[in-house]
């Protein structure tokens, strides 16, 4: 059996535009529903979403058929979870909340064998190895690995340049929403200020040759940030989607003014 290449991981190094989706609520049945729906990549969220590892397998096997790049948000730096995460056949990784270059190196060796890293070694029981049955994956592993690192606080966008030095990461994603409440605008990503300073970080992302990523479900913003310089974006979340669609449909028929909001995260 052959390596699975990482066409996500190429296509950011093209970069080439990825239109993805959140998926946040945790079932197999659900993620494979969106297969298929046109968006270039998904995202299991294990950070916010109740995911845990037998889920995001379960939609990780729901999704290999389809034409989707997949990538997975870990909840924290954990090194023996991103470990679990890379056996079970994880390719690329999105990790939260990264303010340091040497964050970000510790999370490039936890991604990789040694000597280079510190990814333990279970093949036999690893479905990313097809059990052993991949030929050479040891040679190959590190290659298509893809890590791509959070930057949402105000004292991490000063260090965009530094962590964008370090070897093995593949691209920076800026979080509006946690980087609104780091300067003081908790719940209100579209403050002028905080897309500034989003759009500041995209453009040093991108000067300094890594592949900038962002999170907007405003389709307007969205595109203004594109045109800025992301290339690999998430525009919409699962559970926003089905929530939006049920009240509005209520609504409809019952003449209440529901709710719905698909701006915020």
């Amino acid at each position: 059996m052959q390596m699975r290449t990482n066409a996500f991981k190429q296509a950011l190094a093209q970069r080439s535009t990825q239109i993805g989706l959140f998926l946040g609520l945790a079932n197999a049945y659900s993620a494979e529903v969106l297969a298929g729906c046109g968006f270039d990549w998904l995202l299991i969220d294990g950070e916010h979403g109740p995911n845990d590892l037998r889920t995001i397998l379960a939609q990780l096997q729901a999704l290999a058929p389809y034409a989707e790049r997949v990538a997975v948000r870990t909840p924290d730096h954990d090194s023996a979870r991103i470990k679990q995460l890379l056996d079970v056949g994880v390719q690329t990784l999105l990790v939260p909340m990264v303010e340091s270059a040497g964050q970000a190196q510790q999370l490039v060796r936890a991604m990789r064998y040694p000597p280079e890293g510190i990814r333990g070694v279970g093949t036999a029981m690893a479905r990313a190895a097809h059990w052993n049955g991949v030929a050479d994956y040891f040679a190959q592993a590190n290659d298509q690995m893809c890590l791509l690192v959070q930057v949402e606080s105000a004292q991490a966008l000063t260090q965009i340049e530094a962590i964008a030095a370090v070897p093995g990461v593949d691209g920076i994603f800026i979080g509006p929403s946690d980087l609104a409440a780091s300067m003081g605008h908790l719940g209100n990503p579209g403050h002028t200020d905080v897309k500034a300073a989003v759009a500041d970080g995209l453009a040093r992302v991108a000067a300094a040759g890594k592949a900038a990523g962002v999170f907007s479900a405003d389709p307007q913003t969205a595109t203004q940030y594109q045109s800025l310089g992301a290339c690999f974006l998430l525009v919409g979340v699962d559970t926003l989607l089905l929530r939006n669609a049920a009240c509005q449909l209520a609504a409809r028929f019952s003449g209440q003014d529901n709710a719905t909001d698909g701006a915020a995260y």
